[in-house]
């Protein structure tokens, strides 16, 4: 039986990628395998909407086409269902497909999705401390302090790309002071001045930049990075800890690991929640939520065999 698919495309998405997705579709996907759909987002957080109806009318996997904007609209419409998640990564920072080893160019990530290898991962409920507070899902990675205050910048502005996300931040930087927060880790109470608390499920965010070398997407476990402002003369020393993967050893960071986390003290009230800044107020409560989304992946264990325009074939490599 095929696999009944909607492709929910973001026609404005990061960096453009995602405009010729039906001609890739027709070249790319296995007809074979898959019954698929096609629909645009007209409005923000519309590709929500579209994920729960689709989840509703039986689809069997939701496809966001997108960057991780997409890619959690989807998730918070598919929370609570059977339905499949797949990603063709066409924005920014790609975070999630990243984690997944899916290939960033969209063709090729058509391709990875015939192989239709399923995972089933670990999501972060997040929800904030009133009564009737909205609940969101994470699967990648969650933060407040300057993080979020960098996401919710970044939904705002008219560059996107890695050039946008670096000129947010170098402005940001200076301006964005830490701020005291207190956090408790199951049975445990910290109280601490940080400038960004980090939460992953995921040992990547976008672009592919690992931040936690012990976080895995089925692990049952919220990884917990609490940092300080790093001053401008020890970037040089930081920055190498963080694109080898070992930021655990920074004298500016301190690492956890919890199945559930309460933050009090997030004064600006932004959670930054796989890319996409959310007002959810000063306390924000997150607890891992064991296997809960299914997930399409590259599988590894196969080699991914593609063909030029000649027809001769081309071998990728399991990275």
């Amino acid at each position: 039986m095929k696999t009944k698919t909607l492709f929910i495309v973001n026609p404005i998405s990061g960096v453009g990628k995602q405009k010729k997705i039906e001609t890739l579709l027709k070249q790319n996907l296995d007809h074979d395998l898959f019954d698929y759909e096609v629909r645009y987002t007209e409005r923000i957080h519309h590709g929500t909407e579209l994920a729960r109806e689709a989840a509703m009318q039986g689809y069997d996997c939701v496809v966001a086409v997108g960057g991780d904007g997409s890619v959690n609209d989807v998730i918070q419409g598919l929370r609570g269902t059977d339905c499949t998640l797949g990603i063709i990564p066409c924005g920014s920072g790609n975070g999630l497909a990243y984690t997944l080893k899916l290939p960033m160019q969209p063709w090729l990530a058509i391709r990875a999705l015939n192989q239709q290898h399923r995972l089933t991962i670990d999501s972060i409920l997040i929800s904030g401390d009133e009564a009737d507070s909205p609940q969101y899902v994470c699967v990648g990675a969650a933060g407040v302090g300057f993080d979020a205050h960098v996401s919710r910048l970044m939904q705002a502005a008219k560059t996107r790309g890695l050039t946008g996300y670096t000129n947010i931040v170098l402005r940001a930087y200076n301006n964005y002071r830490e701020t005291d927060y207190t956090l408790h880790l199951n049975n445990r109470t910290l109280h601490r001045t940080a400038w960004i608390i980090a939460l992953q499920n995921s040992d990547r965010i976008g672009y592919g930049m690992p931040v936690s070398p012990t976080a895995r997407l089925d692990d049952g476990i919220i990884d917990i990075s609490i940092v300080d402002k790093i001053p401008v003369d020890h970037l040089p020393l930081t920055a190498p800890l963080l694109l080898t993967n070992h930021l655990q050893l920074s004298q500016h960071v301190e690492m956890f690991r919890s199945t559930e986390v309460v933050i009090e003290g997030n004064a600006d009230r932004w959670v930054d929640i796989d890319g996409e800044g959310i007002n959810l107020g000063r306390t924000v409560r997150f607890v891992n939520q064991p296997k809960s989304v299914k997930v399409f992946a590259r599988d590894l264990n196969q080699l991914l065999i593609v063909r030029k325009p000649s027809g001769e074939p081309i071998t990728l490599p399991r990275i």
